[in-house]
């Protein structure tokens, strides 16, 4: 049985592939491991693919383009039960891999280089990569999800092609890399690192990556699979500070050192409370959706909060909060009724009136939310009565 695949997505790396080959055979020849050098190629039109073959490195072809789909393709093709990755523009030593296979001997599923660790060479990564984008974004991945690796984007990884495989990998670009070390954290894998050099790269032309438009999309994919940070935190803060802020504002003006705080506070609040209600229901419908979909692991915690959300609750709270809304606004009518639906002060009739928008559009919410829960629960059945029609209906 092949233990090691060597694999190197590949597009148009002619300059370099066959120090890449050479070195990784040789360090296969040198260990004594069972193993294979695979190119996995993006559609190279510079003749990557024939220099490869004549090396003897087995080449797959991966029609869709981008980095993540190359090594995906890669992945699916490799005879090896443990995989080590890394960019065939000989910017990393495929002879130096000890480290990486100790710690999958040792049971790791998956071994992050660290080029920080271990040393980044003059010129070898830009500046604004080596200071800003890789120390933030590891950083934001490190925070939200407490993955225990130091550069979320380094090229030159290990990992058994078992764990990884049931991860589900599917991000087409370089934001593959992000996506592999979140979904092992999320599933709980074994994660080691071991110190990696990087070397300027040996090619004449540009890299593919583009720092902007691929930071972006690292970032999104972490944000993407932290829905507690990209909606709850802030969703709770704002609903909190707003409930506490239009509460004390309900009994009139507030001063605070010798400033007045009071309409328009009272508007601000209000928007507060119904951006942050907002933002807990979205939290609640992506955590779903993307725990049914596979997206994110199922979490005992989350499993057991779902378990109190019904459709009909949802309904109960919301019609209680539409009422209280309703009932404020027909006092609004009221009070401006005694003024005969003259002029009113605008400090005491903005108190109801506030009430009135603020209760009603958080029940309309809860209703809506609630219904689209149920849909993306799979607990439709909860919103309305089985009958032979909807049997009917669902059988087509």
């Amino acid at each position: 049985m092949t233990e090691l695949t060597i694999l190197m997505p590949c597009l148009n790396e002619a300059e370099t592939l066959e120090r890449c080959i050479v070195k990784a055979q040789d360090y296969l020849a040198r260990s004594g491991i069972s193993g294979e050098v695979l190119i996995s190629d993006n559609g190279s039109t510079d003749g990557s693919q024939a220099i490869a073959e004549r090396l003897g490195a087995r080449v797959v072809h991966a029609p869709r383009r981008g980095y993540g789909a190359a090594l995906i393709a890669g992945i699916e093709g490799a005879h090896g039960r443990y995989i080590i990755m890394g960019d065939s523009d000989d910017s990393y030593d495929f002879s130096r891999l000890d480290g990486f296979v100790a710690e999958l001997r040792a049971g790791a599923d998956l071994v992050m280089g660290n080029r920080f660790r271990g040393g980044v060479a003059k010129g070898a990564m830009p500046p604004l990569h080596r200071y800003l984008g890789n120390p933030v974004l590891s950083g934001i991945g490190r925070i939200f999800f407490g993955a225990p690796v130091g550069d979320f984007h380094c090229g030159l990884r290990g990992f058994s092609r078992t764990a990884i495989r049931g991860l589900d990998l599917r991000a087409p670009g370089m934001e593959f890399a992000s996506e592999m070390v979140v979904k092992a954290t999320l599933a709980g894998l074994t994660i080691r690192e071991v110190p990696t050099t990087l070397s300027p790269d040996g090619r004449s032309r540009p890299p593919h990556l583009k720092s902007w438009r691929d930071g972006w999309k690292h970032l999104k994919l972490l944000l993407t699979f932290a829905p507690h940070w990209l909606f709850f935190y802030p969703g709770a803060v704002l609903a909190a500070a707003g409930t506490l802020i239009f509460g004390r504002l309900l009994g009139g003006p507030v001063q605070i050192a010798g400033a007045t705080f009071d309409i328009a506070a009272l508007i601000l609040a209000s928007a507060l409370i119904l951006i942050g209600f907002q933002l807990t229901c979205f939290y609640a419908l992506a955590r779903c959706h993307a725990e049914r979909s596979g997206l994110m692991p199922a979490t005992p915690r989350f499993r057991r909060l779902s378990g109190h959300i019904t459709v009909d609750k949802a309904c109960q709270i919301g019609a209680a909060l539409l009422v209280a809304g309703i009932i404020a606004a027909i006092g609004s009518v009221v009070m401006w009724s005694r003024a005969n639906f003259g002029d009113l002060d605008p400090s005491v009739i903005a108190r109801p009136a506030a009430f009135a928008v603020v209760s009603a559009a958080l029940g309309v919410q809860a209703i809506t939310s609630g219904f689209l829960w149920g849909l993306l629960s799979g607990n439709e059945e909860s919103a309305t009565a089985r009958s032979p029609a909807v049997d009917a209906v669902r059988a087509t």
